[in-house]
């Protein structure tokens, strides 16, 4: 088997996705390109740390481990990236599930040795069984997923998204660990933009560094019903702007939201604007669709300016993530 050995880690924190928990395991374990190994990193659970021992206690290929951080999203994975032996650390969702030759094409990219980010694309499971006709594809990363706006095929980016990830091991030794006080904690305000921030760091590190996004790395990803409604998507876009305000902060504005201004002043526009093309056909959901778009760039334009007043007074810090290296010597750990 040719090019970089990975390692693929899930970050679980809940008994209640037990079942799409052993599927995100059953569809790694189903590669055209085996991993190395699946790490189940459990976030502050012993009940369900436990249970997981149990169910792969008989498997070579999957290892069960405590989140040796802080509670959340973001030391999960750097407690992942640490134990793991792969050159190259995929990152699954714990409620997604990858398609059969999604290790195949990260592995594909890393032929090209500038580059030091895959990432795939992730794809919706409603739980009502279809898209709410209200909801805009250009909004897709509120529940996870790849948004209408990306560009096709395998195409260099700015930064990859962190449920459907991978990154070379170098990366982590030139520019520390995921950020943790800035990314997901269980239930709590769903913030994010974790990966978009490590990713930032890391071109800085490195300015000779590639990121790529492959389309044809696929996982589909499910979206409760919960999360179809408009409340959930208010306060996503929401926290979403508070996220963006930390990032800006760490790695400053010009950076930060350089691929945001591209989306908001060219694919959310053209977005609305079909909406209201499909209202004047009486289309269903045109009209929803427009006001969904302006909703969320309000909400988001809300969170940010929040998140910078905060910001500005000391009231939101983050610190990005010490990686362990074989010989007990840590990489990254600053204070921002």
């Amino acid at each position: 088997m040719s090019g970089p050995g990975i390692s693929v880690v899930i970050c679980v924190y809940t008994e209640d996705r037990w079942e799409d928990i052993l599927a995100a395991v059953s569809s790694v374990r189903a590669q055209s390109r085996p991993a190395l190994e699946t790490l189940l990193v459990v976030d502050h659970n012993p009940a369900l740390l436990e249970r997981l021992a149990g169910e792969y206690k008989e498997a070579g290929d999957v290892r069960v481990l405590a989140n040796a951080g802080p509670r959340g999203l973001s030391a999960g994975r750097n407690t992942g990236i640490a134990a793991s032996i792969g050159e190259v650390i995929a990152f699954l969702d714990d409620d997604a599930v990858a398609e059969r030759d999604w290790l195949r094409r990260f592995a594909e990219g890393y032929a090209d040795p500038r580059v030091m980010a895959v990432g795939g694309r992730t794809m919706p499971i409603w739980a009502s069984g279809r898209r709410p006709v209200w909801f805009p594809e250009e909004f897709d990363w509120v529940v996870g997923c790849t948004y209408k706006g990306l560009p096709p095929g395998r195409v260099p980016v700015r930064n990859v998204l962190g449920g459907n990830a991978s990154f070379r091991r170098t990366a982590f030794d030139a520019a520390g660990g995921f950020a943790t006080g800035i990314g997901r904690d269980g239930d709590k305000r769903p913030l994010g933009c974790e990966e978009t921030e490590l990713c930032i760091r890391l071109t800085r590190a490195r300015p000779d560094a590639v990121l790529l996004i492959d389309d044809r790395a696929v996982i589909h990803h499910r979206v409760p019903g919960a999360r179809e409604r408009f409340r959930y998507f208010r306060t996503r876009t929401y926290a979403e702007g508070l996220s963006k305000a930390l990032v800006a902060r760490s790695v400053g504005a010009d950076k930060g939201l350089e691929s945001e201004r591209r989306y908001t002043t060219r694919v959310l526009p053209a977005g609305v604007a079909r909406g209201l093309r499909d209202a004047l056909l009486a289309r269903p959901g045109g009209a929803g669709r427009a006001g969904a778009i302006v909703a969320g760039v309000l909400t988001a334009a809300g969170g940010y300016a929040v998140g910078s007043v905060r910001a500005r007074r000391g009231g939101a810090r983050f610190r990005v993530g010490e990686i362990e290296d074989g010989k007990g010597a840590t990489k990254g750990g600053r204070a921002v």
